[in-house]
Order: structure tokens, then sequence, then C-alpha cells
């Protein structure tokens, strides 16, 4: 059910927004840091809500709501 690649893409997103922020703060640009830092996480929720939502689909089909 659970996707391997979900969790290799939440990783790669994560790396992705980590690499950014370092360069961003040595650059002084600390505000783009905290966007970057905000538009990962929003990225990794949607994944998860993602999922979540088909778990729901998922319930309600096996106990037939």
């Amino acid at each position: 059910m659970l996707d391997v690649n979900l969790i290799f893409k939440i990783g790669a997103v994560s790396i992705l927004v980590m690499v950014l922020d370092k360069i961003l703060k040595t650059s002084g640009y600390d505000e783009y840091a905290v966007i970057t830092n905000l538009a990962g996480l929003l990225i990794i929720l949607m994944m998860v809500i993602n999922l979540v939502s088909k778990l729901f689909n998922v319930v309600k089909t096996m106990f037939q709501l």
C-alpha cells in the first residue's frame, strides 16, 4: 500500500531544501531561506495529505460508509 517512491520523494525534497537553506543563509538572504523552508514544508504536507486522503477513501470503502 505505501509506495517507497513517496519516501524517496520526501527525502529528496528535504535534502534540496536543506542545501538551499545553507546556501541562502551563507549568502545573507535569511528571509528567502525562511520562505524556502516554508515552501518545502508545504510540498511535503501536500504529499502526505494526498496519502491520508487515499487512506480515508480506502477505510470508507472497506466499512461501506
